[in-house]
């Protein structure tokens, strides 16, 4: 049988669909509006994703469609997509990484108070999360509020779509502010803190449950089997963790996409003291544990494209042969930070040059310092006891030989790089196989069709000589941090 994997993203969809030994056996990408109203906002149409969502099945599915047992997803998070008592869209989605909710976000982190939303939901507000959203929506649009039936996802919202059934999953639900993520269940005390009710959230499923069946309309209109299951799918991080493998204890996956995350499972809740990463509950059943840093690949991005002016990635780091010893430093904060510092004001920033700082130099420290500020979530990690002796690479920084070799040196560890990297989709389709009933759970799913190409094992001199220039970055963004407010 086929299952497919729907990946939501912020700029296209991506279908893909594997057999059920993992093979891919296609996919399909349709892209999509993005929409910027105002400065700093960032907005999408619900009905554009479903649109793209019914014209990618019916290509995927052609030649295919009485094969295919099964539909999940993974999908863009902390966007708000509000529906009325007739299940009309009532504005367009809010998503992930808007950021007008920071008059809301700072009511909720020093009024509601940080320990108290630590307390109730595991994490503390942040923009981009969900909770700030409703407020804003309330504060901003009350004529639109009044109106809330329903409060959704992204990814939710498709499936809604597909089947019917109002429900979300543990790992997306985790990432909204609303859920109490050790327990399992919506949060009472954030359901009032934001003047909303439970019958306005979805259902609660673990990301491989079946949450129905495709509508025998759609079924017919796309020309699928109305027997087709539904399964609840997970966040794009929690999706693209199981398409890696990261499940179980204490396993750990990099991204090194246009944002950065360190994702790491474990089968025990556990929460930082500061909140530096995010708690959350994964689709393997289980939890883990998040660093997101909102600046990767893309600082390389900008160094190579913007300031060099080249597309040749490789050509510039063909001739670096100084790993260790580069006396250039890089804050890679080039819109603001995340995890773990919190900080929207922090930028980018080169420390160190001198008369002889050579162009691979200063490449050199844009991927170094990209790979200490990851480290920097590690960190807090290994503080909790978590011990993480390999991690799983993607994204594309992982295509460089050079930063996956700086990856293992600088955290002391060993990389492993799958043999198929699909993201979010892959993940969401081994869900759907094991919804189905082709696994008896995601570990052994996992292990069954997650295979490696590629092991780089940390070199004891290098990782000495990077332990002691991790010490001195980690000095600079606190020297630096007073200044970044006045030069904005």
């Amino acid at each position: 049988m086929y299952y497919i994997g729907v990946d939501l993203g912020t700029s296209a969809l991506k279908l893909v669909m594997m057999d059920s030994r993992g093979e891919l056996v296609k996919s399909v990408s349709k892209e999509y509006p993005l929409y910027f109203p105002h400065s700093g906002w960032s907005e999408q149409n619900p009905t554009d994703w479903f649109w793209a969502v019914k014209e990618g099945l019916k290509e995927l599915a052609a030649g295919a469609a009485e094969k295919i047992a099964g539909i999940s997803f993974g999908g863009q998070m902390h966007g708000l997509v509000i529906l009325d008592k007739d299940d009309n869209v009532l504005r367009p989605a809010i998503l992930w990484n808007d950021g007008r909710s920071t008059k809301e976000t700072d009511y909720l982190n020093n009024v509601i108070g940080k320990e108290k939303l630590s307390e109730l939901t595991a994490n503390i507000a942040f923009a981009g999360f969900t909770a700030p959203k409703i407020l804003w929506v309330k504060n901003n649009e009350p004529e639109i509020f009044e109106k809330i039936s329903k409060i959704m996802l992204p990814k939710d919202y498709i499936s809604y779509m597909l089947s019917g059934s109002f429900c979300t999953d543990y790992s997306d639900a985790s990432g909204m502010l609303l859920l109490d993520v050790k327990n399992k269940k919506w949060s009472q005390e954030m359901i009032k803190i934001c003047s909303i009710s439970e019958d306005m959230l979805p259902k609660l499923y673990e990301s491989y449950e079946v949450v129905g069946n495709i509508k025998p309309e759609l079924a017919k209109e796309l020309g699928l089997n109305e027997d087709i299951k539904i399964i609840a799918g997970a966040g794009d991080n929690a999706a693209a963790a199981i398409g890696t493998a990261t499940v179980g204890e204490g396993a750990c996956n990099i991204s090194l996409g246009t944002s950065g995350t360190i994702f790491i499972s474990s089968k025990n809740f556990g929460v930082d003291k500061y909140n530096a990463l995010h708690s959350f509950d994964h689709a393997d059943g289980n939890y883990h544990l998040m660093g997101c840093m909102l600046s990767a690949a893309s600082c390389n991005k900008w160094w190579m494209e913007d300031i060099l002016k080249t597309e040749d990635f490789s050509g510039e780091q063909q001739d670096i042969d100084n790993l260790g010893e580069n006396k250039v430093f890089f804050l890679p904060y080039l819109m603001g930070e995340r995890s773990p510092h919190n900080d929207p004001f922090a930028r980018g920033s080169f420390i160190g040059m001198g008369m002889d700082t050579r162009r691979e130099d200063m490449t050199l420290a844009i991927l170094e310092g990209v790979t200490f500020a990851l480290r920097d979530s590690l960190e807090v990690a290994r503080s909790l006891g978590i011990k993480i002796k390999k991690t799983m690479i993607c994204g594309g920084g992982a295509k460089s030989p050079l930063w996956k070799k700086l990856v293992a040196n600088i955290m002391n560890v060993e990389v492993e790089v799958p043999v198929s990297e699909e993201g979010p989709g892959f993940g969401a389709a081994i869900l759907a196989a094991v919804g189905c009933g082709e696994y008896d759970n995601v570990e052994t799913a996992t292990k069954a069709i997650i295979k490696i190409k590629e092991k780089i094992k940390p070199e004891e001199e290098l990782v000495l000589k990077y332990e002691e220039r991790y010490q001195k970055f980690k000095k600079i963004y606190p020297a630096l941090k007073g200044i970044f407010k006045e030069i904005l």
